[in-house]
């Protein structure tokens, strides 16, 4: 019986592309997970999509309450902003993921788990020390670190892998910026956005709400109540802290509230720009 492995997997070009290169190079079983803290439409279709590209099972777990209610809440009444302007949006979820990929990797008997995150980046080292904290004996494979196996550097690449190993899916090689969402936020980083001179294309980049020149001339109140620091109702109506989020999403969005144009640290050392 072969030995599993369990891949954070998102369903896009990278996590997709790496199901036939663990399968490849290391002969693990390949358990696909895909953690929803409020990404949306992104996860239509996954499960035919891992399968098609050989994995043997997909979980889709839900976590957006849990993400809600254990993880956004604490990070936002402790008023926890990095460097003055970043929000935390992709930091707050990562816990969050490696602490359920570490439940399905127990659950599953896995002797190994696997992200796509780069070797440039903060994700690496979020996923890695959360699953260490709570699961030191399981091995962690980072194939972008990997350089002597993991040979693929461009998404042409990557889709000249999949189509070798018998997995054509409508993935194109055009560059689009690298987008990280959640229920709490949206992030786009690369294209024009490499260069801090660049003004950002708001009418490509915008996926969740328009600028404030394209929104409505009328102000629109909101009214809200809070229990204990806790939000529960919106306008009048009682809702869960998950539904008065997506809420307050469509109404910031709609009057061009929340867009941050910043460049952050990185732990390791680099700086970042993303919007």
């Amino acid at each position: 019986m072969k030995e599993k492995v369990v891949l954070a997997y998102s369903g896009g070009l990278d996590t997709t592309a790496i199901i036939p290169w663990l399968k490849e190079h290391f002969d693990y079983d390949v358990i696909c997970c895909c953690i929803n803290c409020g990404q949306g439409e992104e996860l239509d279709g996954l499960e035919e999509r891992a399968k098609l590209s050989g994995a043997s099972k997909l979980y889709i777990e839900d976590l957006v309450d849990e993400f809600c209610d254990d993880f956004i809440i604490p990070c936002v009444q402790a008023g926890a902003v990095y460097e003055n302007k970043y929000l935390l949006g992709t930091s707050m979820a990562r816990p969050a993921i490696a602490k359920r990929l570490v439940e399905i990797a127990r659950k599953e008997n896995a002797v190994a788990i696997c992200h796509g995150a780069t070797g440039k980046g903060n994700d690496q080292i979020r996923f890695e020390l959360g699953i260490k904290a709570l699961a030191p004996d399981i091995k962690i494979i980072a194939p972008w670190r990997m350089t002597d196996i993991w040979t693929m550097q461009s998404r042409e690449d990557e889709i000249e892998y999949c189509q070798k190993h018998g997995i054509n899916l409508p993935f194109s090689a055009d560059s689009s910026y690298s987008r990280d969402r959640n229920l709490w936020h949206i992030s786009h980083e690369g294209l024009e956005l490499e260069d801090p001179a660049n003004e950002p294309n708001y009418d490509h980049l915008l996926v969740l709400g328009v600028t404030p020149e394209k929104a409505p001339d009328e102000a629109e109140y909101v009214t809200m109540t809070f229990e204990k620091g806790i939000p529960t109702s919106v306008n009048g109506k009682k809702m869960k802290v998950s539904e008065i989020i997506t809420e307050l999403n469509a109404l910031g969005g709609k009057h061009g509230i929340g867009i941050v144009d910043i460049v952050e640290n990185r732990v390791v050392g680099m700086k970042s720009r993303g919007v």
